[in-house]
């Protein structure tokens, strides 16, 4: 049995998994890989405040009611329209 299908190692993927998410975000949306300023003590602030932004966006979409999700059609669905718009 490969060790990765035990529970335990599951549920300790999956703690690493959320962690992961957040610098994956920070570095994908705001661009942390390079410093704006030298020294590490304004990196350091740099970093802070990249994120508290993080953390703002979030709690902000957590508040935010749930918004109406425009589904894509599918080609089928246009071609069908399409149809019935001709005949």
């Amino acid at each position: 049995m490969d060790s990765r299908q035990t529970k335990d190692w599951q549920q300790r993927y999956a703690i690493r998994a959320g962690i992961g998410a957040t610098p994956f975000q920070n570095v994908r949306t705001r661009g942390p890989r390079r410093s704006r300023y030298r020294g590490l003590a304004r990196t350091h602030v740099q970093h802070a405040l990249t994120a508290l932004a993080c953390n703002l966006t979030r709690v902000a979409d957590w508040i935010a009611p749930p918004t109406a999700s425009r589904r894509r059609s599918s080609r089928s669905t246009r071609f069908h329209s399409l149809r019935t718009a001709t005949a």
